[in-house]
């Protein structure tokens, strides 16, 4: 969904973005505001953003000391990956046509409402991987009878793990992560298939398509080892996020005209977010906003996490601020 906002006599254009999407974790918060709906939760603080641009929206209508065109752009679907494409395949920016784009992330760990600024990328590119084992199912008391896939999943995971720390420059970053795994229905049966979901992180291109060939190898070879065959799937169409330098410094310079804390020494994170399509051949910057400490249980995807409802109005002065100068800069 994207609202436009116009005043004439200026053809400039920019564009701010909120993603709107939840998780599929069950809230662990007892607070009155936690999620009505069981397995669903905004536990990146989403709802937080979708606000803040909400927000910015009221304080630009009341605001008359700009010109120009600012669309507000609130994106579906970024936990999986897929919302910016879908936006981008729609005709976004065909249709609302772009010259800079802005967004923020709530980010535990940093001061409330300090704006954090990035001098390299901020975020890596992601992918998710599956891999389905099929194995022959028997008589768990019968072992010889059977190709067991968990024993081979089992195996697999340590595999997986190993490719990192062998295979890449240490003074390169990947993250490669098993994060679920599927097999079994009862305690006398081996099962015919295990299932294994994970994610792949990189800054670097070159290094992705390593990791991924050698994924490949530890696979195919790990099945072979215990009698049993993989169907597996790669996602390779992450993209990293990194600011264009005007942008950048455009970012700092309307937090200070908002009063706002600023810090440049800002480390890269392993997560990815789906903007960086949206930024692809663009102007644009992506920022964080300290959401305070992080809580023993308050980490981004926890199930008790909670964005900090103070930071709401240092999160709308600086999008309100970001699009007044990016619309005369």
């Amino acid at each position: 969904m994207v609202a436009r906002l116009h005043r004439p006599s200026s053809n400039r254009s920019v564009g701010l973005r909120a993603d709107m999407d939840a998780l599929p974790i069950t809230e662990e918060n007892e607070t009155a505001h936690r999620s009505t709906a069981a397995g669903v939760m905004h536990a990146c603080g989403h709802d937080g953003h979708t606000a803040a641009l909400l927000g910015t929206a009221a304080a630009l209508l009341q605001d008359k000391d700009w010109t120009g065109t600012i669309h507000l752009i609130f994106q579906p679907a970024e936990e999986n990956g897929q919302g910016a494409k879908a936006m981008l395949k729609d005709g976004l920016f065909e249709r609302y046509p772009t010259e800079r784009l802005f967004a923020f992330h709530n980010w535990p760990g940093f001061p409330p409402g300090t704006v954090a600024v990035h001098t390299r990328p901020s975020m890596a590119a992601g992918g998710d991987w599956t891999v389905l084992l099929r194995g022959v199912a028997g008589h768990a008391a019968m072992p010889q009878l059977t190709r067991d896939p968990i024993t081979a999943m089992a195996h697999l995971i340590v595999a997986l793990n190993s490719i990192v720390p062998r295979n890449v420059d240490p003074l390169d970053t990947v993250a490669l992560t098993t994060a679920m795994v599927e097999a079994g229905t009862v305690s006398n049966q081996t099962p015919a298939t295990a299932r294994l979901v994970g994610t792949l992180r990189t800054f670097d291109a070159e290094v992705r398509r390593a990791i991924i060939a050698r994924m490949e190898e530890v696979i195919e070879g790990t099945a072979a080892t215990f009698g049993v065959t993989a169907e597996y799937q790669i996602n390779s169409t992450g993209r990293v996020m990194e600011d264009t330098a005007e942008e950048a410094a455009l970012s700092v310079a309307a937090a200070e005209a908002a009063g706002l804390e600023v810090t440049r020494d800002v480390r890269p994170a392993m997560g990815g977010d789906d903007f960086a399509f949206l930024m692809e051949g663009r102007a644009g910057a992506y920022v964080y906003i300290g959401n305070g400490p992080i809580g023993p249980d308050g980490d981004l995807h926890n199930a008790r996490y909670e964005f900090n409802d103070a930071i709401l109005g240092p999160a709308i002065s600086w999008l309100t601020s970001v699009a007044r100068m990016a619309l005369t800069d």
